[in-house]
């Protein structure tokens, strides 16, 4: 089995390398990273700029290439790419990332988009995180990462991702695993202004997560907070299935096909 491991947090991140070295003894690893930290890049893809690769020494894998692009960049080039080496990759990990990918903060994450990237290229993928930016032990959720590639690879279509967070705790100290619906995570957010030695002002986005007390028992934002791992499976699609008809029966543009007047 060949894996493809990228992530958002760069290629020196300790929490890929502690994903490579527990997804090594499953197959042949190869890592298409980026070259420095990404997080939040979301599905941003570069389209007008040239993107490098170099190959580095990565312990546990078979091949590593740092690249100068976004994490769906890495995943994107990085199976064309080890195509031409006669690399067909078979899977596709993203992380472990450094900080959860809870709720409505999967729109903004490299690390999800990343894994969502695999799946539209046709290869199932998987999301891994740990709900903490000052996480040193990635041990539970390397092992969660390996569970996972057991029970769940090919047993899902290519374009079911499966996005999996973890307390920073030890296995002892989790309550257990909940495959759940995303909820919604809210910050209290705000923008630092400073000013540069030109004059020029310029803002930094900052902000600490709500903690909450009167969510939903079934979504994923709660169900962490209380200590439990979340997998959540996720598609690329976004269309509201549910209101199609609904907005079919407003008519939108209806009367400018078919000579109506629009209204005033």
């Amino acid at each position: 089995m060949n894996i493809l491991v990228s992530n958002d947090d760069g290629i020196y991140a300790p929490g890929i390398m502690a994903l490579v070295k527990a997804l090594s003894k499953e197959g042949k690893v190869y890592v298409c990273a980026p070259d420095d930290q990404r997080s939040a890049s979301s599905h941003s893809i570069s389209i007008r700029k040239l993107i490098e690769i170099t190959e580095i020494p990565f312990e546990n894998a078979e091949k590593a290439f740092s690249i100068s692009g976004t994490p769906a960049d890495c995943v994107k080039l990085g199976i064309k790419y080890l195509s031409t080496l006669g690399v067909k990759v078979d899977v596709v990990f993203s992380g472990i990332n450094h900080g959860g990918n809870l709720g409505t903060d999967t729109l903004y994450s490299g690390t999800v988009s990343a894994a969502i990237e695999g799946s539209i290229c046709g290869v199932q993928s998987f999301a891994v995180s740990v709900n903490s930016h000052l996480v040193k032990d990635f041990s539970v959720a390397g092992e969660i990462a390996v569970e996972a590639l057991k029970k769940a690879y090919g047993n899902l279509d290519s374009k079911t991702v499966i996005s999996i967070n973890v307390p920073p705790y030890p296995l002892n100290e989790i309550k257990g695993v909940k495959v759940i619906k995303l909820g919604e995570r809210e910050y209290d957010e705000w923008f630092l202004a400073e000013k540069g030695e030109d004059g020029k002002t310029r803002y930094k986005y900052s902000g600490k997560p709500i903690i909450y007390d009167d969510l939903s028992e079934d979504v994923d934002v709660l169900a962490m907070q209380k200590g439990y791992i979340t997998i959540t499976p996720l598609k690329y699609d976004l269309t509201a299935h549910d209101k199609l008809r609904e907005v079919e029966e407003f008519g939108i543009g209806i009367g400018l096909y078919e000579g109506g007047e629009k209204d005033e």
